[in-house]
């Protein structure tokens, strides 16, 4: 079974993000579970949001203490909460950042972890430019595929067409495509 923790802020598209994740999951023949965990529901406030992936039925229902994978689409959590607690020793880490380790205070916290599973991609600034708003939920899961290869980019694209439709559900494939590549450290030329 692959775990993951999504740790954002009300209003970022956390909830979602799990949904499609799962959405995604389904797509290519996986189980999949996604739940959120609320504090006070409002804008801004602390969300997490589950996702578990696996090839046979899951029977799990608790929150997820020991994340293979850590998604996290606004790294101020890093100073208000333990957003690497459980974390295990050879996770993934997926931050909505252009910010380096040092510079977010995280550096001691990511150290041990294998080459190429703490990727920083700035999902924010790509959903800006393709969908025109700072929600940066979809364009991770592109990220996420990338680092991860629990599910591949198409999975993530049918998850977005799913769930949104139109000019909304283009601009955050393009969003995805595009933060998949940068996951990758490759440039995209046409987004």
């Amino acid at each position: 079974m692959f775990q993951v923790r999504l740790h954002g802020r009300g209003g970022q598209g956390v909830v979602t993000a799990a949904e499609m994740l799962s959405i995604a999951g389904f797509s290519e023949g996986k189980h999949a579970q996604a739940f959120p965990s609320f504090g006070s529901e409002r804008t801004g406030a602390p969300v997490v949001s589950f996702c578990r992936l696996d090839d046979k039925e899951i029977r799990r229902r608790e929150p997820i203490l020991e994340p293979d994978c850590l998604i996290v689409q606004d790294p101020t959590l890093f100073h208000a909460l333990d957003v690497f607690q459980g974390l295990r020793p050879d996770g993934y880490v997926l931050i909505n950042t252009t910010k380096d380790w040092h510079e977010l205070g995280i550096a001691d916290k990511v150290a041990h972890l294998p080459d190429h599973h703490v990727v920083g991609v700035n999902a924010t600034a790509l959903a800006r430019k393709h969908v025109g708003r700072p929600v940066p939920n979809a364009a991770l899961l592109g990220g996420f595929a990338a680092i991860t290869g629990e599910i591949h980019l198409a999975a993530v694209e049918t998850a977005i067409a799913t769930k949104f439709s139109g000019a909304i559900a283009d601009g955050n494939i393009a969003a995805a495509r595009a933060a998949h590549a940068a996951a990758l450290g490759e440039e995209l030329t046409d987004a």
